[in-house]
């Protein structure tokens, strides 16, 4: 959420409407919206239905799942659900054609699109209309 929170009041300023999907169950997220709380909708596919859907989830490991119960990451308290399955990074730019005009994916869930990636192709999918 950080890095959108950063650019959050420039894409509004831009015309767009800001849709997160995160992995963690609606108590979860009310939780991290009354913490951050960001100007844009946050919805909520714990169930993992969306990512699958839409090709970018991955289950998680054993392996990992211990490294995450280690840094205190609890997947299944967060998500509600025991199917271990989160998505990878992605990031869409739509357009008011709803065709995507800006798609970001990446197969190492340590990496997420830059902000300044993101603000860049927001400007150039409005440039392109």
């Amino acid at each position: 959420m950080g890095e959108l929170i950063r650019i959050e009041p420039d894409l509004i300023e831009l015309g767009y409407q800001i849709i997160a999907i995160s992995a963690d169950s609606p108590g979860s997220l009310k939780q991290s919206q009354q913490k951050h709380k960001p100007k844009y909708r946050l919805l909520s596919d714990s169930s993992m239905q969306g990512a699958i859907a839409l090709g970018i989830a991955w289950r998680v490991d054993a392996e990992t799942m211990e490294k995450y119960q280690g840094f205190g990451i609890d997947l299944e308290q967060a998500s509600g659900e025991s199917h271990h399955i989160l998505p990878v990074p992605a990031a869409y730019v739509l357009g008011t054609d709803g065709i995507i005009k800006f798609a970001y994916v990446n197969p190492d869930h340590r990496v997420r699109v830059p902000s300044a990636v993101l603000l860049a192709a927001a400007k150039a999918a409005l440039d392109n209309r």
